[in-house]
């Protein structure tokens, strides 16, 4: 079960990755047309939808790699059960928010499916396509959550190494 899901935090990291190449793609393009005196158009707006969907698909991959950002003030002042109960505590509440996120990011994919939505530029791009990467991408992070609870709850859970602060700088 743990390839499996390190699997599916890794190919969202590697999408995500995929993301990021064709986000540089359409900068380029958009460059290299107004150097060149001609108009792509949409390069704009594909930009902005291959940047969230590698911002969104990208977010298990680093909770799961202790990358994302934490304040532990009040963690660090706790010991034993009390820190266990705060750790606890903290993973159920983002577990909940993480599913309030994929179900209504899901809906609103949805909705722009059933509704027909376009972008409002000219490339007139049906919404839920590039709204598919973020429901995909909270829909995961779901999954990172939840799994961080239960090693939490079995005690298995890894915590995140003291080069925390190295690390960020």
């Amino acid at each position: 079960m743990r390839r499996l899901l390190d699997g599916i935090y890794d190919g969202a990291a590697w999408l995500a990755a995929l993301f990021m190449v064709g986000l540089l793609l359409m900068v380029l393009l958009s460059i290299v047309s107004r150097l060149a005196h001609f108009h792509v158009p949409g390069t704009d707006a594909y930009a902005g939808y291959l940047m969230a969907g590698a911002g969104f698909l990208a977010l298990a991959h680093t909770l799961k790699r202790g990358e994302h950002i934490r304040v532990t003030l009040l963690l660090s002042a706790l010991k034993g059960k009390a820190r266990r109960a705060l750790e606890i505590w903290s993973l159920a509440a983002a577990t909940a928010l993480a599913a309030l996120f994929a179900f209504y990011s899901a809906r609103l994919a949805w909705q722009s499916h059933a509704f027909h939505d376009i972008s409002t530029g000219n490339d007139a791009t049906p919404l839920w396509i590039p709204q598919i990467a973020m429901a995909l991408g909270t829909a995961i992070l779901l999954l990172a959550f939840v799994d961080e609870l239960v090693l939490e709850l079995r005690g298995l859970r890894v915590q995140p190494g003291g080069d925390e602060a190295v690390r960020s700088e």
